[in-house]
Protein backbone atom coordinates (compact mmCIF):
# COMPACT_ATOMS: atom_id res chain seq x y z
CA UNK A 1 0.00 0.00 0.00
CA UNK A 2 1.25 3.44 -1.15
CA UNK A 3 2.54 5.77 1.62
CA UNK A 4 -0.47 8.28 0.99
CA UNK A 5 -3.24 5.14 1.32
CA UNK A 6 -1.01 4.69 4.77
CA UNK A 7 -1.59 8.16 5.90
CA UNK A 8 -5.49 7.93 4.58
CA UNK A 9 -5.82 4.81 6.33
CA UNK A 10 -4.20 6.08 9.86
CA UNK A 11 -6.23 9.45 9.34
CA UNK A 12 -9.46 7.36 9.19
CA UNK A 13 -8.74 5.08 12.15
CA UNK A 14 -8.06 8.12 14.51
CA UNK A 15 -11.04 10.06 13.35
CA UNK A 16 -13.12 6.75 13.84
CA UNK A 17 -11.56 6.61 17.70
CA UNK A 18 -11.77 10.14 18.60
CA UNK A 19 -14.19 11.22 21.42
CA UNK A 20 -14.51 14.28 23.04
CA UNK A 21 -14.10 12.70 26.41
CA UNK A 22 -10.32 11.00 27.01
CA UNK A 23 -11.64 7.78 28.96
CA UNK A 24 -13.84 6.89 26.36
CA UNK A 25 -11.28 7.75 23.38
CA UNK A 26 -8.33 5.51 25.18
CA UNK A 27 -11.23 2.74 25.13
CA UNK A 28 -11.71 3.42 21.36
CA UNK A 29 -8.14 3.02 20.77
CA UNK A 30 -7.85 -0.03 22.59
CA UNK A 31 -10.26 -1.82 20.72
CA UNK A 32 -9.01 -0.46 17.85
CA UNK A 33 -5.69 -1.89 18.06
CA UNK A 34 -7.10 -5.41 19.52
CA UNK A 35 -8.54 -4.74 15.87
CA UNK A 36 -5.57 -4.53 13.75
CA UNK A 37 -3.79 -6.58 15.43
CA UNK A 38 -6.30 -9.98 15.66
CA UNK A 39 -5.62 -10.70 11.60
CA UNK A 40 -2.19 -11.53 12.68
CA UNK A 41 -2.60 -13.92 15.75
CA UNK A 42 -2.88 -16.97 13.47
CA UNK A 43 0.27 -15.80 11.70
CA UNK A 44 1.94 -15.84 15.06
CA UNK A 45 1.02 -18.80 15.93
CA UNK A 46 2.58 -19.85 12.62
CA UNK A 47 5.84 -18.45 13.12
CA UNK A 48 5.90 -19.29 17.12
CA UNK A 49 4.21 -22.30 18.22
CA UNK A 50 3.24 -24.68 15.38
CA UNK A 51 1.88 -24.80 11.34
CA UNK A 52 -1.78 -25.74 12.74
CA UNK A 53 -3.63 -22.55 12.95
CA UNK A 54 -6.77 -23.31 12.16
CA UNK A 55 -8.22 -23.02 15.37
CA UNK A 56 -7.06 -19.45 15.59
CA UNK A 57 -9.52 -18.44 13.04
CA UNK A 58 -12.02 -18.69 15.15
CA UNK A 59 -10.90 -15.17 17.44
CA UNK A 60 -12.22 -13.59 14.75
CA UNK A 61 -15.73 -14.13 15.50
CA UNK A 62 -15.02 -11.20 18.25
CA UNK A 63 -13.12 -8.37 15.73
CA UNK A 64 -16.62 -7.07 14.74
CA UNK A 65 -17.37 -6.43 17.82
CA UNK A 66 -14.16 -4.34 18.81
CA UNK A 67 -14.95 -2.89 15.82
CA UNK A 68 -18.52 -1.46 17.01
CA UNK A 69 -17.10 -0.11 19.80
CA UNK A 70 -16.26 3.79 18.98
CA UNK A 71 -19.69 3.72 16.98
CA UNK A 72 -21.26 2.60 20.07
CA UNK A 73 -19.66 5.22 22.26
CA UNK A 74 -20.53 7.69 20.20
CA UNK A 75 -24.31 7.27 21.03
CA UNK A 76 -23.96 5.98 24.70
CA UNK A 77 -20.40 6.10 26.38
CA UNK A 78 -21.60 3.32 29.28
CA UNK A 79 -22.83 1.02 26.08
CA UNK A 80 -19.41 0.80 24.32
CA UNK A 81 -17.12 0.70 27.46
CA UNK A 82 -19.59 -2.47 28.59
CA UNK A 83 -19.20 -3.55 24.70
CA UNK A 84 -14.97 -3.46 24.90
CA UNK A 85 -15.38 -5.60 27.82
CA UNK A 86 -17.70 -7.95 26.90
CA UNK A 87 -16.11 -8.65 23.64
CA UNK A 88 -12.64 -8.76 25.38
CA UNK A 89 -13.83 -11.29 28.67
CA UNK A 90 -16.01 -13.39 25.78
CA UNK A 91 -12.90 -13.60 23.40
CA UNK A 92 -10.95 -14.96 25.97
CA UNK A 93 -13.81 -17.34 27.39
CA UNK A 94 -13.91 -18.53 23.67
CA UNK A 95 -10.08 -18.84 23.46
CA UNK A 96 -9.81 -20.89 26.50
CA UNK A 97 -12.17 -23.40 24.90
CA UNK A 98 -10.60 -23.64 21.88
CA UNK A 99 -7.04 -24.00 22.79
CA UNK A 100 -7.45 -25.23 26.27
CA UNK A 101 -6.44 -24.28 29.70
CA UNK A 102 -2.64 -25.79 29.25
CA UNK A 103 -2.61 -22.73 25.90
CA UNK A 104 -2.44 -19.49 28.81
CA UNK A 105 -5.17 -17.86 26.56
CA UNK A 106 -6.69 -16.60 30.33
CA UNK A 107 -3.44 -14.07 30.46
CA UNK A 108 -5.27 -12.10 28.40
CA UNK A 109 -8.24 -11.41 31.34
CA UNK A 110 -5.39 -9.15 33.07
CA UNK A 111 -5.75 -6.63 30.73
CA UNK A 112 -9.55 -7.19 31.32
CA UNK A 113 -9.32 -6.70 34.65
CA UNK A 114 -7.37 -3.50 34.32
CA UNK A 115 -10.15 -2.11 31.70
CA UNK A 116 -12.95 -2.96 34.15
CA UNK A 117 -10.92 -0.50 37.29
CA UNK A 118 -10.11 2.03 34.70
CA UNK A 119 -13.15 2.17 32.49
CA UNK A 120 -15.84 3.20 34.83
CA UNK A 121 -16.18 6.75 37.07
CA UNK A 122 -16.82 6.55 40.52
CA UNK A 123 -20.50 6.52 40.13
CA UNK A 124 -19.92 3.62 38.30
CA UNK A 125 -18.82 0.62 40.92
CA UNK A 126 -21.58 -1.83 39.86
CA UNK A 127 -20.36 -1.96 35.93
CA UNK A 128 -16.73 -2.02 37.54
CA UNK A 129 -17.38 -4.89 40.35
CA UNK A 130 -19.76 -6.72 37.63
CA UNK A 131 -17.16 -7.19 35.06
CA UNK A 132 -14.27 -7.63 37.58
CA UNK A 133 -15.81 -10.63 38.97
CA UNK A 134 -16.88 -12.40 35.66
CA UNK A 135 -13.03 -11.64 34.99
CA UNK A 136 -12.33 -14.02 38.01
CA UNK A 137 -15.15 -16.22 36.82
CA UNK A 138 -14.01 -17.18 33.27
CA UNK A 139 -10.47 -17.57 35.28
CA UNK A 140 -12.54 -20.37 37.73
CA UNK A 141 -14.53 -22.01 34.90
CA UNK A 142 -13.62 -25.61 34.60
CA UNK A 143 -13.31 -25.40 30.44
CA UNK A 144 -11.07 -29.01 30.05
CA UNK A 145 -13.49 -30.19 31.93
CA UNK A 146 -16.85 -29.55 29.86
CA UNK A 147 -15.14 -29.55 26.42
CA UNK A 148 -11.75 -30.64 24.88
CA UNK A 149 -9.61 -28.16 22.98
CA UNK A 150 -10.18 -28.08 18.90
CA UNK A 151 -6.29 -29.50 18.89
CA UNK A 152 -3.80 -31.07 21.46
CA UNK A 153 -0.29 -29.24 20.24
CA UNK A 154 2.71 -30.80 21.64
CA UNK A 155 3.94 -30.10 24.97
CA UNK A 156 6.94 -27.75 23.68
CA UNK A 157 4.24 -26.32 21.47
CA UNK A 158 2.00 -25.26 24.57
CA UNK A 159 4.95 -23.61 26.04
CA UNK A 160 5.63 -21.30 22.77
CA UNK A 161 2.04 -21.28 23.12
CA UNK A 162 2.00 -19.66 26.74
CA UNK A 163 4.82 -17.72 26.07
CA UNK A 164 2.89 -15.93 22.59
CA UNK A 165 -0.34 -14.86 24.88
CA UNK A 166 1.97 -14.03 27.95
CA UNK A 167 3.73 -11.52 25.79
CA UNK A 168 0.45 -10.26 23.46
CA UNK A 169 -1.47 -10.04 26.92
CA UNK A 170 1.41 -7.88 28.71
CA UNK A 171 1.72 -5.59 25.20
CA UNK A 172 -1.98 -5.10 25.91
CA UNK A 173 -1.71 -4.34 29.49
CA UNK A 174 1.11 -2.06 29.25
CA UNK A 175 -0.69 -0.61 26.23
CA UNK A 176 -4.04 -0.14 28.44
CA UNK A 177 -1.90 1.83 31.15
CA UNK A 178 0.31 3.83 28.92
CA UNK A 179 -3.24 5.24 27.50
CA UNK A 180 -4.73 6.16 30.69
CA UNK A 181 -1.94 7.71 32.71
CA UNK A 182 -1.82 9.92 29.73
CA UNK A 183 -5.20 11.27 29.59
CA UNK A 184 -6.06 13.80 30.82
CA UNK A 185 -9.07 14.34 33.53
CA UNK A 186 -12.23 14.25 32.01
CA UNK A 187 -13.14 17.70 33.08
CA UNK A 188 -14.82 18.89 35.75
CA UNK A 189 -14.87 17.04 38.64
CA UNK A 190 -18.78 16.66 38.19
CA UNK A 191 -18.45 14.57 35.17
CA UNK A 192 -16.99 11.46 37.88
CA UNK A 193 -20.43 12.04 39.63
CA UNK A 194 -22.69 11.69 37.01
CA UNK A 195 -23.42 15.27 35.89
CA UNK A 196 -22.17 16.76 32.90
CA UNK A 197 -21.53 13.38 31.71
CA UNK A 198 -21.38 13.06 27.91
CA UNK A 199 -22.92 9.85 26.03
Amino acid sequence: MPVTGLKCLFTAMGNYASHPQPRERAANTVALVIVSNQPFYPLYIFWTVSPVIGPSFLTFLSTPLFGLVPAVMRRNSELGRCLLLSAGIGNTLLCRFVFGSASGVEAFLFPCLMLAILLFRRDEPLYAAGFTVLCFAVYALPVDAMAGPLHIYLPQEYAALQRLNFLSAASLTVLIGWLFARRQPDGPAEDETGTGRHT
